[in-house]
């Protein structure tokens, strides 16, 4: 028999300056999903409250409530609602262009992101005396070249052919990445172009870091 009860609330605990975060609001607006906004203050360090772990126990953002399920990590989040959520997907259907969007994924998720999350650059400048912005901008550099090289020869519109995609949800957050490091979007032509095409969808706009009700003007 089918339930009569009503769907779980969905719940996305996140920040609004977070990329991880933000390629989460990106998909959940793509899949017209509706949820409620719990902020977690990455500045006030309440992303390691004991409450917090419990959601996520590596003390980040996001943590997404849904179906019922907690779910930690951005990428395991985004392949989860591709597939419960097969309605405008965010895969493409070739197995080669999906590997090329996952490819792309994991050069802004394992290559550039970590090295420019706020735990990384407080060891830097603390413990090790480096230059934190110099340290971001090296690794912000060479994934975005490698990124740039990628969508050279597979971005349509968008990063991997005309559909969006993951990596579309990935690089939008990182170029803003970019732009409070410093890095101007001319060194890579293609990622200015198709970035542009993304900022003129309402869904990227609803997701927009500057959009999000916590948002502080820096």
């Amino acid at each position: 028999m089918e339930s009569t009860s009503a769907p779980s609330k969905v719940i996305l605990y996140n920040y609004w300056r977070s990329s991880a975060s933000w390629r989460v609001r990106i998909a959940l607006a793509w899949k017209g999903i509706d949820y409620e906004y719990v902020c977690v203050h990455l500045l006030k360090d309440e992303q390691n409250s004991e409450e917090h772990k419990r959601l996520n126990p590596m003390g980040r953002v996001p943590a997404l409530v849904i179906d019922g399920h907690t779910l930690a990590e951005s990428v395991a989040i985004l392949e989860y609602l591709e597939e419960t959520r097969k309605e405008r997907p965010l895969l493409p259907a070739d197995p080669v262009k999906r590997a090329t969007v996952r490819q792309l994924v994991e050069i802004v998720n394992s290559a550039i992101q970590p090295m420019q999350n706020i735990a990384v650059l407080d060891k830097i400048s603390g413990e090790f005396k480096q230059d934190r912005k110099a340290w971001a901008q090296l690794w912000i550099r060479k994934g975005m070249a490698a990124f740039e090289q990628i969508v050279s020869t597979s971005a349509g519109k968008y990063s991997v052919g005309d559909e969006v995609t993951f990596a579309d949800a990935c690089i939008i957050p990182q170029v803003y990445a970019c732009s409070r490091f410093e890095i101007s979007l001319d060194e890579y032509p293609t990622i200015k172009r198709v970035v542009e095409n993304l900022g003129e969808l309402e869904e990227f706009k609803k997701a927009h870091a500057n959009s999000q009700p916590d948002a502080e003007q820096v």
